[in-house]
This record gives structure tokens, C-alpha cells and sequence, in this order.
């Protein structure tokens, strides 16, 4: 599903130099290198600030602290994503609250949203799942009306862009993850949120920093998440290679989309012309998707299951506050989604042999 071994060279290259750079710097957290990446990577996402965290479960919890919200407030989201998502808002001492999905695209559904706001809503944390970004004018004018929050979950997302604008830069603000399989990934973990409110982005530097506002001065009772100076290093070498491997996986994506014509292989909706998607996952739904994963393992093609098990069947979550009309589709879709491979490092012919193989099961 990953090649990391099949990355280019001149990439690896680089990246040894930023290693050897932050070395001899002498300068290992909240540096030179974080504020370098930060101001490249908030011009990248269109907002006018971003703060590099320890990961993207941190970033949306500080998101959500630095919106204050927490205990008695409900936070909306969907349960088909990583549990990260759920447990950020918990950890931020929230409710989470679990709408439905919409089944052509496996994103959060605005009516089923609508059906989940109590007056306790605070906020809707929007995931950007697989990559995909859509319909981003109904989502801020569904907040805006209700008077709450949209914290975007963009660990999926990286450059996304809908109309123009880019996945983070809709929202009060963005939540980033460099975990190492993201689009753009460290060589461990990290993250960031990004946001044009710069009160909203003052308050997520001290709450990341342990609530520090000046040095051993506390005002409040922050994390200890920042992004190292050699992640920062590193993720500043890997996004001049963004774009290129965004395009790579766009690539992948439209030779499956032409090539797979299976007639008991389902796939997503296509993004539309406002909608520029970048390929995190490339995912199939399958009625049976056991025996299609065991198919495609026989001819050499790896999967995985983007998730197989929705956020309120997992055993601290049974009992979690959900649409009053449940979350069949959210069910419906964990019991037959699919990844098939779609990292930057495959050839032509890799991507050939994928969809030869998914063309032939029967």
C-alpha cells in the first residue's frame, strides 16, 4: 500500500541534508525550522497563520480547546473515520455526537447533521476522508446558521481544494496530521492547524506549549505537543515533492476510474469540477469484499479497510449519541469498503496488474 523504499533518490538525498542541517544547528524543538515550514505551509493552505503540533490527533483537540470547547458542549462528527477524530474531542473534554454518511461519496451528510444539533452543539468536525473535499459552501453556511463551529479534519486532505480554496482555510480551522502515510508525511509523527484568526492561532501556540504564554509563565493548562525542528526540517524538503506526487496518485485514480469494470466492484463518486481531490486512499465498495481481498492477495495486490468497524461499534463507543435515525449507511460502508494501492511509487504497469486483477474477480 506504501512504498517508501521505492521513493526517489534526489528526495532521499534532501532529506539527509535537512537532517545534517538541524544537527549542526544545535536547535532541536520550536526553532528556526518549525516557523520555516509553518510559514510555507499556511501559504500552501491559504490561511494566513499554522502551528505544527506533535500529531494530527493533538491538532484537532487543541482546534477544539482553543474554540473552547469542552465539557457540556456536543461536537458533531461521523464514525466513519480513525478513531483519532472521536477520541481528540473527547480528550478535549467534549460529547461526540455521530451523524451518518452520505453512501456515493462516505462523507458526513449535512441532513443527517442537521438531525444530530442540540442546543448544546458546539462545533461540526468535518472530515475530509480519502482525500476528498466537498460542498464546502453548504457546510460553512450550515455552521453559520446554527451558530457553531467547523473545525475541518484535513489528515486526508493535503492540498485538497474545492473552488479554489484548499482543504483547512473554509473552517475557524484546519487539523492537519504528518503521519509518514499521509500525502504529505514526516519520517514520524506530526501535525498542524492552520487558520486566518489570529486570536484563535495565539491561543493554539500557548496550548500546544504546555499553556505557556511567555517562558514559565502558565495562564492556562496546555499540552505538550509541538512539532520537532527535525520533522519540520524534513516535511519542508517533502513538500516541494506535494505536488508532483498529488498529481501521481490523481493519475493512478483516473486509470482505475477508466480501467474498472467490474459489475460487483462499486466506486465512489467522481469528484465534480469544483472538486480537486488528491487520492489520500483510492476506495472501492464490494459486497464481497473478504473474498475480493483474498483474490487480489493471491495475485499480488495488497489492500486494507478505511475502516472497517464504525467509530460506535468499537467498545468504548457503544453507547455514544448518534442521528435519531441511526447510521445505516455509515454500517453499510464499513462492511464493504476497500483500499486498493495508490502510492505515488506505483508504475503504469503496477496500476495495470491492480486493475487487471480487481477486472477478474467473479
Amino acid at each position: 500500500m506504501n512504498d517508501f523504499n521505492a521513493e526517489p533518490a534526489a528526495l532521499r538525498s534532501a532529506e539527509l541534508v535537512a537532517v545534517e542541517r538541524v544537527l549542526n544547528s544545535g536547535w532541536y524543538v520550536l526553532g528556526q525550522e518549525v516557523r520555516a515550514f509553518e510559514q510555507a505551509w499556511a501559504g500552501r493552505c491559504g490561511t494566513t497563520r499554522a502551528a505544527g503540533v506533535g500529531n494530527g490527533m493533538d491538532a484537532i483537540e487543541i482546534g477544539l480547546r482553543a474554540l473552547d470547547v469542552g465539557p457540556g458542549d456536543e461536537v458533531i462528527t461521523t464514525p466513519m473515520t480513525a478513531f483519532a477524530t472521536v477520541l481528540a474531542i473527547v480528550r478535549a473534554g467534549a460529547t461526540p455526537v455521530l451523524a451518518d454518511i452520505d453512501p456515493r461519496t462516505a462523507l458526513l451528510a449535512p441532513e443527517s447533521v442537521e438531525r444530530c444539533i442540540t442546543s448544546q452543539t458546539r462545533a461540526v468536525v468535518l472530515v475530509h476522508l480519502y482525500g476528498q473535499i466537498r460542498d464546502m459552501d453548504n457546510w460553512v453556511e450550515l455552521c453559520a446558521r446554527h451558530g457553531i463551529a467547523l473545525l475541518e479534519d484535513c489528515a486526508q486532505a493535503h492540498l485538497a481544494e474545492w473552488n479554489g480554496k484548499v482543504a483547512g482555510s473554509f473552517g475557524r480551522a484546519g487539523a492537519y496530521s504528518f503521519y509518514p502515510t499521509k500525502n504529505l508525511g514526516a519520517i514520524g509523527d506530526g501535525g498542524a492547524l492552520v487558520s486566518s484568526d489570529a486570536a484563535l492561532m495565539d491561543r493554539v501556540e500557548v496550548l500546544r506549549n504546555y499553556g505557556q504564554s511567555v517562558r514559565y509563565e502558565h495562564p492556562e493548562l496546555g499540552l505538550n505537543s509541538r512539532l520537532d525542528e527535525l520533522q519540520a526540517a524534513l516535511l519542508q524538503v517533502r513538500l516541494d515533492w506535494l505536488d508532483g506526487f498529488t498529481r501521481r496518485r490523481q493519475e493512478i485514480a483516473a486509470g482505475y476510474r477508466a480501467g474498472l469494470e467490474n459489475p460487483l466492484v462499486r466506486l465512489l463518486q467522481a469528484p465534480g469540477h469544483s472538486e480537486n481531490h488528491v487520492y489520500h486512499l483510492f476506495v472501492i465498495t464490494c459486497e464481497e469484499r473478504e473474498r475480493l481481498s483474498g483474490f487480489l492477495k493471491e495475485r499480488g495486490v495488497a489492500t486494507l479497510i478505511h475502516y472497517p468497524m464504525p467509530v460506535h461499534h468499537q467498545p468504548p463507543c457503544r453507547d455514544i449519541r448518534r442521528d435519531p435515525q441511526g447510521l445505516a449507511a455509515s454500517e453499510g460502508h464499513a462492511g464493504e469498503c476497500l483500499s486498493l494501492p495508490c502510492h505515488p511509487q506505483l508504475s503504469d504497469a503496477d496500476v495495470a496488474h491492480v486493475i487487471k486483477a480487481v477486472n477478474d474477480f467473479c
